[in-house]
C-alpha cells in the first residue's frame, strides 16, 4: 500500500442529527403527508396514474401514518387530479383495507359522492378565512361557504366516514393583507361546529412567523379548542415554516402537514409556493428527539424517485443535502 493510499480517509457515515430534546415538547407527533394531492396538484407536469399510486405505496412504506391521495374536483379546475377515481381504484385494488382509509379531499356534494361510491372512509373539505379567497377558490363568500359544507359533513358524518377540516389563508391573503386572528378563530368555529373530526390551519401564502402562531394557537384555546383537536400546515414561501412547526410543537400541537420532496401549493394563489417538505420536517423531529415512525433513507429516496417524474430537483434542502452524496436516491 502507498502513502498516497494511506492517506485515503474512511468514508463518512451518513450523517444524522443529534437528539437533544427540549422541556415540555410533545412525546411524538403525527405527520399528515399530503405531498400526492396538495403536492401533485399544482405541478405542470400531470403525472401518470401508476406512477402516483406507486408514490402513495412507497409513502406509507417510508411509515407515514396518513398520506393524503387526491382531490374529488371537478378535473377542470384540477386536472392534475382528473385520475381520482382511477387512482382510488388502483390503490384498493394494491391497498385493499388500507386504501379504504385513505383521506380524499372533496369539495362539495359530488365530490363526496364520488368518494362514498368507492367505499372510502376518510374525506377532508377545504374553506377559508377570508372572503376574497372563499370566492376564488369556492365561487362563495366566506359566510356562503358553510351552506355548502353542511351536507358533505353531516353526510359524511353519518355514513360513519371521518370528516378533516382545511381552513385556508389563516395567517394572510394575498388580496387582504394580513388576516386577524379572530377571525381565523371563527371561521375555524364554523368548521368544528359543522361536526369535523380536525381542524388543519393553513398558512397558504407562507407569512406566518412562530409569535403568530403562538398566538393563533392561544385564541382558539381560549375558545374552548385544545391544540389536539388543531393541526398546522405550513408553507415555506419565506424560510418560516420549521420555526413555526417548533412555536407549533410548543403550543402543544402534535399534528402537522407535509409535503414528500416539498412539492406543491395552491393551484387559486399564485404566490402559495412550496409546501414544508416532509424530509425537512423529519430532521427537525429527529434532532428534537420526537417520535415520528418515518424511515428517512424510503423517504428521501421516494421523493429523489418522484423527482426525476417531474423532472426537477427537490426543493427540499434534506433531499438535496442526501440524495446529492448518493444517499436515497435509487431511480
Amino acid at each position: 500500500m502507498t502513502a498516497v493510499q494511506k492517506s485515503v480517509p474512511k468514508p463518512v457515515p451518513r450523517p444524522l442529527p443529534m437528539p437533544v430534546g427540549e422541556p415540555g415538547l410533545p412525546r411524538a407527533v403525527r405527520i399528515w403527508e399530503v405531498g400526492p394531492r396538495d403536492g401533485l396538484q399544482n405541478e405542470a407536469t400531470v403525472v401518470p396514474t401508476p406512477v402516483k399510486a406507486a408514490f402513495v405505496s412507497r409513502l406509507l412504506d417510508a411509515g407515514l401514518p396518513v398520506v393524503e391521495a387526491t382531490s374529488f374536483v371537478h378535473p377542470r379546475w384540477v386536472p392534475q387530479l382528473a385520475d381520482a377515481e382511477a387512482l382510488m381504484t388502483d390503490l384498493l385494488a394494491e391497498l385493499q383495507e388500507e386504501a379504504v382509509g385513505l383521506p380524499v379531499l372533496v369539495p362539495n356534494e359530488k365530490g363526496l359522492d364520488r368518494a362514498l361510491a368507492l367505499g372510502l372512509r376518510h374525506v377532508a373539505v377545504f374553506g377559508s378565512a377570508t372572503e376574497t379567497f372563499a370566492r376564488r377558490n369556492l365561487n362563495r363568500g366566506l359566510a356562503e361557504q358553510w351552506a355548502m359544507f353542511a351536507p358533505v359533513v353531516g353526510r359524511a358524518r353519518d355514513a360513519g366516514v371521518a370528516v378533516r377540516g382545511y381552513l385556508s389563508m389563516c395567517f394572510g391573503d394575498p388580496w387582504e393583507g394580513p388576516v386577524p386572528v379572530d377571525q381565523v378563530v371563527s371561521a375555524g368555529l364554523r368548521l368544528l361546529e359543522l361536526g369535523v373530526d380536525e381542524l388543519s390551519l393553513g398558512d397558504t401564502i407562507g407569512v406566518g412567523t412562530p409569535g403568530h402562531v403562538s398566538a393563533l394557537v392561544r385564541a382558539f384555546q381560549r375558545a374552548g379548542v385544545g391544540p389536539e383537536r388543531l393541526a398546522l400546515h405550513f408553507h415555506d414561501t419565506y424560510g418560516q415554516a420549521l420555526a413555526n412547526v417548533l412555536a407549533g410543537l410548543r403550543a402543544g400541537v402534535t399534528t402537522f402537514d407535509a409535503s414528500a420532496g416539498g412539492l406543491g401549493g395552491c393551484p387559486y394563489a399564485a404566490s402559495a409556493t412550496g409546501n414544508l417538505a416532509t424530509e425537512d420536517l423529519v430532521w427537525m423531529l429527529t434532532g428534537l428527539g420526537i417520535e415520528h415512525g418515518v424511515d428517512l433513507d424510503r423517504l428521501v429516496a421516494t421523493s429523489a424517485w418522484m423527482a426525476g417524474h417531474l423532472g426537477r430537483p427537490s426543493p427540499s434542502a434534506v433531499v438535496r443535502a442526501l440524495a446529492g452524496t448518493g444517499e436515497g436516491g435509487d431511480g
